[in-house]
């Protein structure tokens, strides 16, 4: 009778235990992560797109307005420093030009003979008034007026040499009318865009009012990324940080950038928060290989790095600097660290967790709460 007593409590209580076992709440899959000691930096990178763009860039019109007489220049021509790229019509101030050389030689040609005068009429008062000194045929009244002709040719003469360089001068002023109606290169580049055609008309932009270039000029040996920076973050940046550059058109990162200029200012856009333009600079070969001006750009300027500290992924980090940190039970616990250096892929832990210690990553998951059981899936 005891012995079957003792056989049902025992199959009673493998019931229960079955029965409870059974019911007890299935183990949530997660991913894991466990902390351990890496690279960790601080960045800032760009709120809104940044674009490449060339170190030297002009938009450039005569000017002087007129019709197109000769174009040197197509798009993507390489050009020199003061080369000639194109002219506007303007026979009528090289004709100005040619006027004005013949009346220099002209006033030249007359000042030489004034001053020839001149010179005959100074010996000739000289030689009357050593006559009349020796009381030989020359009475004062010739010599003065021969003293007065003398110094009246000379000062024709004067006059005649003046003339010379009023005329030079007014040549170069034709000169400089001739020259604002030639367009040449400020600097050595490239020709981006020819906006003017033969036989058209072209004309200045009018102040405030901008037109399109006769001739878009890049210089393509030196390229920056500009981008808005938040004024927050502005605040830390300085020249000389070290910047990686990311394109839409190109896959991987170039790190070879410094930061090259902040701007003075702060841009205040309707809508928009205000930024500050930061502009990055690329150094390497291989960095600027197939970089043109235009292309869409963010940068990541780093601020601080160590090579090694705690630290935490991003997906892991839930609001306020909590994390859930599996158990030795597998059960999940609520566990607030101090943050240290962090960007959008790692932050640094000062405090609360230590090495080996297993956080969740799937933190978003269904029935991922603290005081679940869970099982850490395993790639």
């Amino acid at each position: 009778m005891i012995r079957k007593t003792v056989l049902a409590l025992t199959v009673a209580a493998f019931i229960a235990l079955f029965y409870t076992y059974s019911k007890r709440p299935q183990a949530v899959k997660v991913k894991a992560y466990t902390v351990a000691a890496g690279k960790v930096s601080a960045t800032v990178a760009n709120t809104r797109v940044g674009t490449v763009k060339a170190c030297r860039r002009a938009y450039l019109a005569p000017a002087t307005g007129g019709q197109v007489a000769r174009l040197h220049v197509r798009e993507g021509d390489k050009v020199r420093q003061n080369q000639l790229l194109l002219e506007v019509w303007n026979e009528d101030l090289q004709a100005q030009v040619a006027l004005q050389k013949a009346q220099i030689k002209a006033n030249r040609a007359t000042a030489e003979q004034a001053c020839l005068r001149a010179g005959g009429a100074e010996r000739e008062a000289s030689r009357l008034s050593r006559l009349q000194q020796h009381n030989q045929y020359a009475s004062e009244d010739q010599v003065d007026k021969a003293v007065t002709e003398a110094k009246a040719q000379r000062a024709f003469c004067h006059a005649s040499e003046a003339s010379v360089l009023v005329s030079t001068a007014s040549l170069a002023v034709a000169e400089a009318a001739v020259q604002r109606t030639l367009l040449k290169a400020p600097f050595d580049g490239t020709v981006a865009e020819i906006n003017a055609e033969l036989g058209e008309f072209i004309t200045p932009s009018p102040p405030g009012i901008p037109t399109l270039p006769a001739i878009d000029l890049l210089d393509l040996s030196c390229l920056y990324v500009a981008a808005p920076i938040d004024e927050v973050d502005a605040a830390h940046i300085k020249t000389g940080m070290t910047a990686c550059v990311t394109l839409d058109a190109f896959a991987g990162k170039r790190c070879s950038g410094k930061v090259s200029r902040i701007a003075p200012y702060v841009l205040e856009k309707e809508k928009q928060a205000r930024t500050v333009e930061v502009e990055v600079k690329l150094s390497e070969a291989s960095d600027l290989a197939e970089l043109l001006p235009g292309y869409s750009a963010d940068i990541e300027v780093l601020l601080a790095k160590k090579d090694r500290a705690l630290r935490l992924p991003a997906e892991a980090i839930m609001e306020n600097n909590r994390v859930l940190l599996i158990g030795p039970d597998n059960v999940l616990a609520l566990r607030t660290f101090k943050p240290g250096l962090g960007n959008w892929n790692f932050t640094e832990v000062l405090s609360g967790l230590k090495a080996g210690d297993r956080v969740v990553l799937s933190s978003g998951r269904e029935g991922v709460v603290p005081g679940a059981r869970v099982e850490v899936e395993h790639d």
